[in-house]
C-alpha cells in the first residue's frame, strides 16, 4: 500500500501499513534494545553483553538451541582470528616496523605528515586488522610529535580515522566486510571477492584521508594527554646494553661521530665503543667501526630494539662478548626484579650460567636508579637490582621460577628481521590464491599460520595469545541473533518500513537512508554488531524495492565501518583517547564532516559500481 502513496504522505502511509508484530519479532526487538542500551552504558563488557544476548534469545525460543553457538564455527569469525595471528607474524619479522621507521620525519608539515602516515596506515589496514595497524603506527606518530615539539593529540585522531578508512578496501580489512560478505553468500550463493570492496571503499578512503590530512586535524582541540596514558616510552626504564657489530652491519666503516648522530636520531645514546675487550678512545671522527666491535648504547628496551634494527646490529650471545647471538626462535627482552630470595644474588651472570643453562643473555642492570655500564657478565648481582634479560619467549616463567626472580609485566619482542621476506611472500601468496579463487580466505590464512609455525616465526604457545578473544566472542554471539533477524521476519519488517517511508522517491534515497542510519548506529554501537543488524535489512530492502541487493550491502559495509562521532564506536577511537588527551565531545568535530563526506562520496560511488 505504501508504494502508492505520494511522497508528502509517505510517513502516514508507512505508519498505517506497519504489519502486526509476531511474538518472536517483538521478543527479538526487545532483546536488541536491551543489548544496545547495555553496550552504550558501557559498564558491562560488550562480549559479555552479546554472549548473554545469545543465551537469552535461546531461552526465549527466538534462536534454536542447536544454533546458539554456531557463530563460533562461522567463517567470518575464523577469518578474523586468523587475520590477527597472521598480523602478529608480520609484526614479529619486522616487515611492517621497517616501513614505520622510515616514516618518522619531524621536519614535515603536519598535513604532509598525516597524509603520509595515514596513507600507510590505510594500506596496512587493508591487509591486517586495523587495530593492529594503528598499534604499529601510533608510537611512530607520538615519537615524531615529540621530536617536532607538538602535541601528539594534533595528529593521533587523524591517524586513527585513516586506519579505519583503510579497512574498507578489502575483504579482510575489517570484520564488517566479512560479515556483509557472509550474508551475501547465504542469500545469493556467493560472497564478495577479496577486492570487491576496493571500488567504493577506495574512493571513500581517498576522500576521507585527504580531508583528515588537509583540514580535519585542525578541528580537534589541543590538550595535554592524560597522565599515565601518554608517551609509553616516558614510563620505561633506560638501560646500558652491549650490541655487537656483525658482518652485515651498515655501521662497518662508519666513524664513531656518525654513529653518535645516528643513535641520537633514534632517541638512544652511544656511551662507548669496545674492541677486543677494551674501550676505544680518541676523537669520534677518527674511530672507524669494525666487525666484532661492541657498542654500549643507553636506551629504553623499545628504542634499543629500534636501534639494533636500524643500524643492523646484533645482541651478544652471552658466552663470547664479541659474538652475535643467533636464535632460531622468538625472543623477548624481559625485566626481572632480584629479591633477597633470588638464587642469583651475589653471583654474576656467568656464574649463574644464564647463557648455558637458560639460553639467556643479561643485557642491562639498573641499580638504585643507576644504570651499570660495563662488564655486565662479570658484575655481581644484588638484591633490588632490575635486570633486562634477553630470553626465549617461551621460557620467561621457567627462568623466573628457577632463579626466583620477580618478573615485571613489561616485555619487548625481538624482531626476527631475517624472516621478513618469507613472511611477506607467504601472505602475498595467500591473498593471490583467494583472489584467483583457488582457496577460501579461512583456508588460505590457515595455511599461512601453519607455515609461520613450521618456520618458527610464531610459536605454538603464542598462537592463542594474539587472538582478541572478546572480539571473537562478540562476533560469534551476535551472528545467531543476526540470523534470527532474518528467520523471524524482523529484518523484512524493518526493510518494509524503509521502503514505505521512501515510497515515490528514487531508490537511491532509501539506500542513503539505510547508509546514514547504519552509520549513526555504528557510532554508538560496536561496528560488528551494526553490520550484523543492518546486513539482513539491506537484503530485504532490495527485495521490497526490486533493486540490486549488492548496492545495499555495500552501503552497510561502508557505513558500519565509519564510526567517527564517538570514542566508543570503534576500538581505534578508544585507543587514541588517552594518548591524545581527547574528550568524548572532541570526536564529532572531525568525525561529523568526515561522515558527511563519506555519505556524499560513497552513495554516488555505489550507484556507479554497484548500480541499483
Amino acid at each position: 500500500m505504501g508504494r502508492n502513496c505520494l511522497p508528502p504522505a509517505a510517513l502516514i502511509c508507512t505508519l498505517r501499513s506497519v504489519p502486526e508484530l509476531t511474538q518472536d519479532q517483538a521478543l527479538l526487538f526487545a532483546l536488541f534494545a536491551v543489548i544496545i542500551v547495555l553496550m552504550i552504558w558501557g559498564k558491562i563488557r560488550h562480549d559479555i553483553v552479546a554472549f548473554g544476548g545469545a543465551i537469552a534469545a535461546t531461552l526465549l525460543g527466538v534462536v534454536p538451541a542447536e544454533e546458539t553457538f554456531a557463530g563460533f564455527a562461522h567463517p567470518a569469525v575464523i577469518t578474523v582470528a586468523l587475520v590477527l595471528v597472521v598480523s602478529a607474524g608480520l609484526i614479529r619479522t619486522g616487515a611492517i616496523n621497517a616501513l614505520a621507521r622510515v616514516l618518522s620525519n619531524p621536519n614535515l608539515p603536519v598535513s604532509l605528515h598525516v597524509l603520509r602516515l595515514g596513507a600507510v596506515g590505510a594500506l596496512l589496514s587493508a591487509v591486517m586488522n586495523n587495530v593492529t595497524a594503528l598499534a604499529l603506527l601510533m608510537p611512530v606518530d607520538v615519537a615524531t610529535a615529540r621530536k617536532a615539539g607538538r602535541a601528539a593529540g594534533l595528529t593521533l585522531m587523524a591517524l586513527a580515522f585513516a586506519t579505519i578508512l583503510g579497512g574498507m578496501l578489502t575483504l579482510i580489512g575489517t570484520p564488517p566486510n566479512l560479515i556483509v560478505s557472509t550474508f551475501r553468500r547465504d542469500a545469493m550463493g556467493e560472497g564478495f571477492g577479496f577486492f570487491d570492496f576496493a571500488y567504493v571503499g577506495g574512493i571513500v578512503a581517498v576522500a576521507g584521508l585527504l580531508f583528515v590530512a588537509l583540514m580535519g586535524w585542525r578541528f580537534v582541540p589541543q590538550r595535554q594527554a592524560a597522565v599515565g596514558a601518554g608517551d609509553a616510552e616516558a614510563r620505561m626504564r633506560d638501560y646500558v646494553a652491549e650490541l655487537v657489530v656483525p658482518d652485515e652491519s651498515k655501521t662497518i666503516g662508519q666513524t664513531k661521530a656518525e654513529l653518535l648522530a645516528a643513535c641520537e636520531g633514534l632517541g638512544a645514546s652511544l656511551i662507548a665503543v669496545k674492541r677486543r675487550g677494551r674501550r676505544v678512545y680518541g676523537a669520534p671522527g677518527g674511530i672507524v667501526l669494525e666487525v666484532g666491535d661492541i657498542l654500549l648504547i643507553e636506551a629504553t628496551p623499545t628504542l634499543l630494539e629500534e636501534a639494533r634494527l636500524e643500524l643492523q646490529l646484533a645482541y651478544p650471545d652471552g658466552l663470547a662478548a664479541d659474538a652475535p647471538r643467533i636464535s632460531l626462535a622468538g625472543e623477548v627482552m624481559a625485566e626481572f626484579v632480584v629479591t633477597d630470595a633470588s638464587r642469583i644474588v651475589g653471583r654474576t651472570a656467568r656464574q649463574a650460567r644464564l647463557a648455558v643453562d637458560h639460553d639467556s643473555v643479561l643485557l642491562g642492570i639498573l641499580r638504585r636508579d643507576r644504570t651499570l655500564h660495563d662488564n655486565l657478565r662479570d658484575t655481581k648481582i644484588l638484591a633490588g637490582d632490575i635486570l633486562l634479560v634477553l630470553i626465549p619467549e617461551t621460557q620467561a616463567e621457567s627462568i623466573a621460577d628457577a632463579l626466583r626472580l620477580l618478573p615485571l609485566s613489561r616485555r619487548e619482542t625481538v624482531t626476527m628481521e631475517k624472516r621478513a621476506v618469507g613472511a611477506v611472500v607467504l601472505f602475498a601468496l595467500a591473498i593471490a590464491a583467494v583472489s584467483l579463487g583457488l582457496a577460501t580466505m579461512p583456508v588460505a590464512l590457515g595455511a599461512v599460520v601453519v607455515a609461520y609455525v613450521l618456520l618458527r616465526i610464531l610459536g605454538v604457545e603464542d598462537l592463542y595469545e594474539h587472538i582478541d578473544w572478546p572480539v571473537i566472542v562478540l562476533l560469534a554471539s551476535l551472528i545467531p541473533l543476526g540470523t534470527a533477524m532474518d528467520s523471524t521476519g524482523a529484518s523484512g519488517l524493518v526493510a518494509e518500513l524503509l521502503a514505505n517511508a521512501t515510497a515515490g522517491l528514487p531508490a537511491w534515497v532509501g539506500l542513503t537512508l539505510l547508509m546514514v542510519a547504519t552509520m549513526f548506529i555504528s557510532d554508538v554501537l560496536n561496528n560488528n554488531a551494526t553490520a550484523i543488524l543492518a546486513a539482513p535489512v539491506g537484503i530485504r530492502l532490495a527485495e521490497a524495492t526490486g533493486t540490486n541487493p549488492d548496492s545495499y550491502l555495500m552501503a552497510v559495509a561502508i557505513a558500519a565501518s565509519c564510526a567517527f562521532l564517538t570514542p566508543i564506536g570503534h576500538q581505534n577511537n578508544t585507543i587514541v583517547m588517552g594518548p591524545g588527551g581527547y574528550r568524548f565531545s572532541d570526536y564529532w568535530r572531525m568525525g561529523l564532516p568526515l561522515e558527511v563526506i563519506v555519505t556524499a562520496v560513497g552513495v554516488p560511488a555505489i550507484l556507479l559500481f554497484w548500480p541499483l
